[in-house]
């Protein structure tokens, strides 16, 4: 096991840190350290930075969280605008710097959470336009059933009136 000196592993993790850090796996392959090496420097760089400066709250990128607006997941877009629709004009700044963003990316993730969401409640108010193969023979199967019932109905209906009919003028061919 290769033993690595503490400025070494400083300088990796200011390399994957901040607006523009680097991914791990990038690094990786330009120093010649593992992947899972960095990444573990990395979170126990950002737990200790984290328990040290927790007074001051310093602006840090997570790992996971890609670096350019445009790549973010629509639910890190949604968690943004929710957690700024909680915050005052005042504060709007500081939290927009902590989450590397400017105005104009957080008016578009808003228009993008308005425009998923009426589409998602547009979606649910549809019926669903195409039976599928299942519903179409289960509903053909339910009529041939009612055709069936109602000819069954009537062929009873007929014999109750035949007996009817010989109980009152008797059988054909007999001679009263």
């Amino acid at each position: 096991m290769t033993e690595y000196s503490e400025a070494f592993r400083k300088r990796m993790v200011e390399k994957m840190s901040g607006v523009r850090g680097v991914k791990a796996r990038i690094l990786a392959e330009e120093v010649g350290v593992s992947q899972s090496t960095l990444s573990r420097w990395l979170r126990k760089a950002s737990i200790v930075s984290a328990v040290a400066k927790k007074s001051k709250q310093k602006a840090k990128k997570t790992p996971h969280t890609p670096i350019r607006p445009t790549q973010w997941s629509p639910e890190q877009k949604y968690r943004v605008v929710m957690a700024s629709s909680a915050i005052s004009d005042a504060e709007l700044g500081v939290f927009l710097r902590r989450e590397g963003l400017h105005e104009e990316d957080l008016a578009r993730f808003r228009e993008e959470v308005h425009v998923a969401a009426v589409a998602g409640l547009q979606a649910a108010k549809k019926p669903r336009s195409g039976a599928s193969e299942e519903q179409k023979r289960i509903k053909a199967l339910e009529r041939d059933l009612k055709r069936s019932n109602a000819a069954l109905a009537e062929t009873a209906a007929l014999l109750v009136l035949r007996k009817k009919a010989v109980a009152l003028w008797g059988e054909e061919g007999e001679d009263t």
